[in-house]
């Protein structure tokens, strides 16, 4: 049985939200579903919670953002317990590309740490940054190029 919220979030993500199809499945079917797949209720209750609670950053933030772009974030204990030094690099690697600004990427930590896991690994980090980028306005190159790297890792761990 499947049991991660990441899990859930992945299959959601993979089958139903990235796509291109127009007739989308509600809330109630898409949960019949994960169901019907091996996902348990309350695992598939978090994940949609998850993605509810998802925060958009605004315009305005953006602006503000791009003043603290260059100022160093440092982890709590909480933090450096789920984002191990490879995460924590490869997030500020993505700040350095231009992936991230400095308000996204607190999105992205805020969304590491509302999973339900203890650790989080480099290849769930970067779908979390995936679907994080989907979810904001005026990060569609952004979310393209990030879209890019996570499939060539793939493709990569196949060939």
């Amino acid at each position: 049985m499947k049991e991660n919220v990441i899990d859930v979030l992945l299959y959601l993500f993979e089958n139903y939200i990235d796509t291109d199809d127009t007739n989308k499945p509600d809330k109630d079917t898409l949960e019949l579903e994960l169901e019907r797949v091996g996902f348990q209720q309350l695992e598939v209750n978090k994940a949609f919670d998850w993605l509810e609670s998802m925060t958009v950053v605004s315009e305005d933030s953006l602006e503000k953002s791009k003043s603290a772009d260059l100022a160093l974030r440092l982890y709590s204990k909480q933090e450096m317990e789920r984002l191990d030094t490879e995460c924590r690099g490869y997030l500020l690697f993505l700040e350095q590309v231009g992936v991230l600004d400095s308000a996204t990427r607190e999105v992205v930590i805020e969304r590491v740490m509302a999973l339900d896991a203890d650790e989080i690994d480099l290849d769930q980090m970067k779908w979390v940054v995936l679907m994080v980028l989907f979810y904001q306005p005026g990060r569609e190159e952004a979310y393209a190029w990030m879209e890019d790297l996570v499939f060539e890792d793939l493709e990569a761990v196949v060939h």
